[in-house]
């Protein structure tokens, strides 16, 4: 692939932030809770991922009437994602919450995602991803949001660093822009199994943060790992201000279906798998072929 063709559209991708920044906005969710490490499906292959967060002590008042409350809800979402060149993968999501026994629908998001190719055999890597929601009353005050997350890391053969800097926006008379970022730090212990920490914030909306007791800021130890053909990522979370749920358990479930022409799932980047796996199983192939 051409030098034009891997960095054009991202370059487009990245551009259109600063054309989206203005616009004014949405609550952030609990259904997804995870650090996007720019990994992708391989090109028409077909990826799914169930997240499952239970908040066992959470924030008992409602963000705005009528809204639900995160304390003792378990929340989340199916997630299919398809590829669709070696640098753009897109998605959709059925999110939901379950509190006192009864279901409600959050309807869906779809989400495309722009990355530098082949992420996971690069030492700095980066992307951007848009998710366009379709959000129901109980969720939030906006009927249409969209989330912009770039994506910046980077890895060695036992390291990895991961910032996601989200801008939150929601549509409508209750709309504003929140500043709501995320990072992971984590460490390579062996062949599929990694362990670190997560951090997410919401500073609130931009060019008028909340005070710090008002701000959402929870970090997580987290840990990824095979359970057979599945890839696991599993936290627990504490909030460290006042407007933190306190508890926060999470779990991430990938599988990546074979990609076109393969019989396994050797380059499958789904979800919670991390790329530094990939990164040093392929670096022991090219050792092997040179001597």
């Amino acid at each position: 692939m051409s030098q034009v063709r891997t960095t054009t559209p991202l370059a487009a991708a990245l551009g259109a932030v600063a054309a989206v920044c203005c616009v004014p906005p949405s609550a952030r969710a609990t259904d997804e809770i995870q650090v996007y490490n720019a990994g992708i499906a391989e090109v028409g292959q077909f990826t799914i991922q169930q997240h499952l967060n239970y908040v066992p002590l959470g924030v008992k008042s409602p963000p705005f009437p009528g809204a639900l409350v995160s304390n003792g809800s378990v929340n989340g979402t199916p997630e299919f994602a398809y590829g669709v060149t070696d640098w753009w993968e897109v998605g959709l999501y059925l999110p939901f919450s379950i509190q006192k026994q009864t279901f409600y629908s959050d309807a869906f998001k779809l989400r495309t995602l722009f990355v530098s190719p082949h992420a996971e055999q690069r030492s700095f890597f980066y992307g951007v991803n848009f998710e366009f929601s379709n959000e129901t009353p109980p969720f939030s005050q906006t009927r249409w949001a969209m989330e912009i997350r770039p994506i910046i890391g980077v890895r060695n053969e036992l390291y990895e660093f991961i910032v996601n800097p989200i801008v939150d926006i929601g549509f409508g008379k209750y709309g504003e822009t929140d500043f709501a970022p995320a990072a992971r730090l984590a460490r390579k212990f062996g062949p599929d199994l990694f362990a670190g920490f997560e951090y997410y914030a919401d500073f609130g909306r931009i060019g008028n943060f909340k005070s710090l007791d008002q701000q959402q800021h929870t970090l997580f130890a987290v840990t990824d790992f095979k359970l057979g053909e599945f890839d696991v990522n599993f936290g627990v979370g504490y909030g460290l201000t006042p407007a933190s749920d306190r508890w926060v358990a999470k779990a991430i479930i990938g599988y990546a279906f074979p990609a076109p022409g393969t019989k396994d799932r050797d380059h499958a980047t789904v979800g919670p798998i991390n790329p530094m796996a990939h990164a040093s199983q392929r670096l022991a192939v090219d050792q092997v072929l040179v001597r």
